[in-house]
């Protein structure tokens, strides 16, 4: 059967094909519908959470899709998606601050390849240093920060619950960088929690991009790729508010050969705990 997750992607995916093929844009259907572009674009990029099944079957008649057994079969996805995983649940007390769609994607993934140039990974973030993050971002209001942070430790619970996902980051030598010259006590924290992550047995592994690499493939920006047992692949790129979801099959082997090169260019992972080291 399959994952909400799973499910909200092959969701996402059927509606933008099924309204292409309909010869329709998003603002024919918007004005058709009497609805926001946006509401519909949040169909197709999956930011809708939990779309309405009955919006599903309106936007399907739109479109001119009649045959039963495909109208039934989309409606199924999206009765699918609304299902929350416990994992799920447990985000739902921080949905005013964990925007978009990323966090409930995360939580299916087998295989999490991330690459960061400006940060630490939010899955290997300490406290301080997630605070420190949002202060820097220009977020004031302080029971706002402690729900992010909050919001940041319950996501990595997926690192040591059953069947953790096997998560490869690899770290721009910048993003230390600039945390050893923001605050050297929160830097050391930090950096030495990076050094327990790369020596412990579980399934993470952590390297590090020198500035001597030169010029790189991660100068396209952050990005992160998600892999399932159950659905197809997916690449989130991040931006400050939410990002853009890739889906496209060519689009996610671009990124694949992207952080290969990374990977090649990165420290050998065996190395990364004396490398944090020396830079402490």
């Amino acid at each position: 059967m399959s994952t909400p997750s799973a499910a909200r992607r092959q969701l996402s995916m059927q509606m933008r094909r099924l309204r292409i093929e309909a010869g329709k844009t998003l603002g024919q259907v918007a004005e058709e519908m009497e609805w926001s572009p946006t509401k519909i674009s949040n169909i197709e990029t999956g930011r809708s959470k939990y779309p309405a099944t009955s919006d599903i079957g309106l936007l399907l008649t739109n479109y001119g899709v009649t045959g039963a057994a495909t109208r039934e079969a989309v409606l199924e996805l999206a009765r699918t998606s609304r299902t929350k995983s416990k994992k799920k649940q447990a985000l739902d007390e921080y949905r005013d601050v964990l925007s978009g769609a990323y966090a409930t994607y995360e939580t299916d993934a087998a295989d999490v390849r991330v690459y960061e140039p400006q940060y630490i990974p939010g899955l290997l973030q300490t406290p301080r240093y997630a605070t420190a993050i949002a202060q820097a971002t220009l977020i004031r209001d302080a029971s706002q920060i402690e729900m992010m942070v909050a919001a940041r430790l319950r996501r990595q619970e997926l690192l040591i619950g059953d069947n953790p996902p096997d998560v490869w980051a690899v770290i721009d030598q910048h993003a230390l960088e600039l945390l050893v010259a923001h605050d050297a006590d929160i830097a050391a924290e930090q950096i030495g929690h990076l050094i327990d992550v790369a020596e412990a047995a579980n399934t993470i592994t952590i390297q590090v991009l020198p500035t001597s690499a030169g010029l790189h493939s991660g100068m396209v920006g952050p990005f992160v790729i998600l892999d399932y047992v159950d659905g197809d692949p997916l690449v989130f790129v991040e931006a400050d508010i939410d990002g853009i979801y890739l889906y496209q099959q060519p689009q996610i082997e671009r990124y694949r050969k992207l952080f290969g090169r990374l990977t090649a260019k990165a420290t050998d992972p065996d190395d990364v705990p004396a490398y944090l080291r020396n830079l402490l």
